[in-house]
């Protein structure tokens, strides 16, 4: 839209040009016509000039204006027209994805296709399916049948259900965890297929968490995980997780949940492990249900660690992983991209060039501990 308008704005002065070299071409003294002749070819009042013999243009001058004026309009109108052309046929993109708590993620999907000016039902039409993981094979089937041109997908199990719905429809991963070890591509760089997108994910991101909670949390010696079995993408997670337990000489208790109607007994059963520290991924099942877990761990004063910024917002302690406002505009940039024409198998997954660390400090008051200078002085953002 910006270029669009930028293009429209040369074809202004372009013509403008075009009409002071024209006039100076038909000037009848050597080439050249004064400023006061200028004023009186376009109808200026000037006081000398209005005493002196009013001359209409001579016939090669008005021949001369007539095409000036034929070549401004092909100009400035043939935009409109394909401007018209595009309006008949306005692109429709399927969003499928597990309903969040909050929309934030979508409505940072609609404000980045906005930003690169698709207005929501006027140039984009956006068709919303969102479902619990076991219905999100029958949405994506659903979005093929309305003939989308592109279908968007937040989280693994989305991402999945959209392959196997088609293979000719694009597809873009805006919330995407690991796609290689889930079998969705088989290369970032090259995806080949129907299928990019944006992963979440950079090597040792899990890893670099743990050592940030030992360093909040000196005495940690007992990490619970929370993750969900059921997607393919966590076990990244846990097996990263492991490592870096492993690395600072903890120990881990995997706790894994599929639904929500799972979280309260494994909560309770992660309690009798008695862990010193939470950590708790961003998978979207456990998002749909993270003020539950939030509210748990207050009440036991259990610290804990998050991959996304909104949980330590929300009241979690502390957050390391890439911002997904971020993530999902570059989606939206991809959707742009294809829309225009560019192919899917020729857009690499992009990954995150920046990971943000996040420390709630009035939740580390809350549960008595005192967060190290030297990691709050490293902290992109500190809520006090």
């Amino acid at each position: 839209m910006a270029d669009y308008v930028r293009g429209r704005r040369a074809t202004w002065e372009a013509t403008a040009r075009a009409h002071v070299l024209m006039l100076t071409i038909l000037s009848p003294k050597r080439g050249l016509m004064s400023s006061r002749s200028q004023n009186r070819w376009l109808g200026s009042a000037d006081s000398s000039d209005s005493r002196r013999r009013r001359t209409g243009p001579s016939k090669l001058a008005r021949v001369a204006l007539g095409l000036i004026l034929t070549a401004t309009c092909t100009l400035l109108f043939a935009p409109l027209a394909a401007d018209g052309q595009r309006a008949g046929s306005v692109p429709k993109v399927g969003v499928l994805g597990v309903p969040p708590p909050d929309d934030a993620a979508y409505r940072a999907l609609l404000r980045g296709l906005q930003d690169l000016g698709y207005v929501e039902g006027k140039y984009v039409f956006v068709l919303f399916r969102l479902g619990e993981p076991s219905r999100l094979p029958e949405l994506a089937n659903e979005l093929v049948r309305l003939k989308v041109d592109l279908i968007t997908t937040f989280g693994t199990p989305a991402a999945q259900a959209a392959k196997r719905a088609t293979g000719t429809v694009p597809i873009v991963m805006a919330v995407i965890g690991d796609p290689i070890r889930t079998g969705i591509v088989t290369s970032l760089a090259r995806p080949g297929g129907n299928v990019t997108g944006v992963t979440n994910l950079g090597p040792g991101i899990a890893t670099k968490r743990m050592e940030l909670l030992k360093e909040a949390v000196p005495k940690a010696s007992r990490v619970a995980l929370l993750w969900n079995s059921a997607n393919p993408d966590q076990f990244a997670h846990l097996s990263e997780a492991e490592a870096g337990a492993r690395l600072l000489g903890m120990t881990l208790h995997s706790v894994p949940v599929r639904s929500g109607e799972e979280l309260d007994p494994a909560l309770a059963a992660m309690m009798r492990e008695h862990p010193s520290v939470l950590l708790v991924t961003g998978d979207t099942v456990l998002q749909t249900h993270i003020s539950r877990i939030l509210a748990f761990a207050a009440k036991r004063l259990l610290p804990t660690v998050f991959q996304l910024r909104e949980n330590v917002e929300a009241g979690g302690l502390i957050s390391y992983g890439s911002s997904r406002p971020d993530l999902i505009r570059q989606a939206a940039v991809y959707i742009d991209k294809i829309l225009r024409g560019a192919k899917p198998s020729d857009l690499p997954i992009e990954q995150p060039a920046k990971f943000e660390l996040v420390i709630n400090l009035k939740t580390a008051k809350a549960l008595g501990l005192t967060i190290p200078a030297s990691l709050l002085l490293r902290a992109d953002h500190v809520i006090e």
